[in-house]
């Protein structure tokens, strides 16, 4: 199983196997990953996923899509390398993705 780094906002580094086929927030959720409130569970829908993912590997993601875009005009703090993990599924190329999650409690 793949193993994705979740960092919270007070840096604490959380190391998790994640399932393939499962989506980068469900993992968060699935291991209480603090920050990752995921209200509206994966519909792409509310940005309370929003997390900010490690330069090295953006280019390793597929691109995001055009409501993916639009949505994380909503999230707090958007930055170049933000994306909404609900959008984000986990598969054997991202052993040892690493996430910056986003202030994501408002």
């Amino acid at each position: 199983m793949p193993k994705i780094v979740y960092v919270t906002s007070d840096g604490e580094r959380n190391e998790v196997e994640v399932e393939n086929g499962y989506s980068v927030m469900e993992g968060a959720v699935n291991n209480n990953i603090d920050g990752i409130i995921a209200e509206c569970g994966g519909a792409c829908a509310c940005a309370t996923c929003h997390s900010y993912i490690d330069e090295a590997w953006l280019d390793k993601l597929p691109p995001m899509d055009d409501m993916e875009d639009s949505m994380l005009d909503a999230a707090f703090e958007r930055k170049p390398n933000s994306r909404l993990t609900c959008q984000i599924e986990v598969n054997d190329s991202l052993d040892g993705l690493v996430v910056h999650v986003g202030e994501n409690e408002y």
